[in-house]
């Protein structure tokens, strides 16, 4: 985006801007983003016999959840590689004289991976209904939990993508925070299965309250489901609000220098 495009409009016709603009860097290659929503509907089609033999007819329900925690990770990487990418090629500064204020960069950055969010959402969860057996009593609360992971998802990415020093350093921290989130979380391996110590720190993972608050909304448990909303919603928040001063910080030195 050129840093001089109408730099005298309001606040939201300045996201609008970037929210196009990102959207059309996301389009302009459309593999990556076939292969997110390809992806998760093959590991869960190949998966359900073994949760199935090894739960009964729920093992449906976490093959399906599983893969769509799992692979919503990948938003992570989108959403920091993006962060990055500006910070490495400097074009922060021309984004910080248009003028646009760091919450209209982020949200520039994530409105962007949030619709590729929901698609993946809906076509996991519409073939695992219509293929795989998966049982959904409430998909207004399954939709608002999964809204709610998407949200923590975008936060997580841009705290990280405004803190790592380079694309190395952001690498690792995806491939660690992905255990932590998938496995320690309880996304692809039932947490009853795993030892004793990986249940206890789980709740210390978004990714156990993601699992878990979609199990309780397919099941129609409201009250289970809203408590996972707000605790994923309290993660996405005080992420935000990290990435929000991160920019701040960095545009005032940027400005005192």
């Amino acid at each position: 985006m050129r840093p001089d495009a109408q730099p005298g409009r309001g606040g939201p016709g300045r996201a609008g801007l970037l929210v196009r603009h990102n959207t059309l860097l996301l389009l302009r290659d459309p593999g990556p983003l076939v292969g997110r929503l390809v992806m998760p509907v093959v590991v869960m089609l190949a998966l359900r016999p073994l949760y199935v033999a090894a739960e009964g007819p729920a093992g449906a329900g976490q093959a399906a959840i599983g893969a769509l925690v799992t692979f919503s990770l990948l938003a992570l990487s989108i959403v920091g590689g993006s962060i990055l990418s500006e910070r490495v090629w400097h074009t922060w500064d021309r984004l910080r004289v248009a003028p646009v204020r760091p919450v209209e960069l982020l949200v520039g950055k994530a409105v962007p991976v949030l619709g590729v969010l929901a698609v993946q959402q809906a076509v996991v969860l519409t073939v695992g209904v219509a293929f795989c057996g998966v049982s959904v009593r409430s998909p207004g609360l399954l939709a608002a939990a999964c809204a709610a992971w998407g949200l923590t998802l975008l936060g997580m990415g841009s705290a990280v993508g405004v803190t790592a020093r380079s694309f190395g350093q952001l690498s690792a921290t995806f491939d660690v925070g992905g255990f932590c989130l998938t496995t320690v979380g309880g996304a692809m391996v039932p947490l009853a299965v795993l030892p004793g110590w990986v249940r206890d720190i789980a709740p210390a993972s978004p990714g156990y309250w993601a699992a878990t608050t979609m199990r309780h909304a397919a099941a129609g448990q409201a009250a289970q489901t809203l408590r996972g909303v707000a605790v994923l919603l309290a993660v996405a928040a005080a992420c935000g609000a990290v990435a929000v001063w991160r920019v701040r910080r960095g545009w005032g030195r940027a400005q005192a220098g």
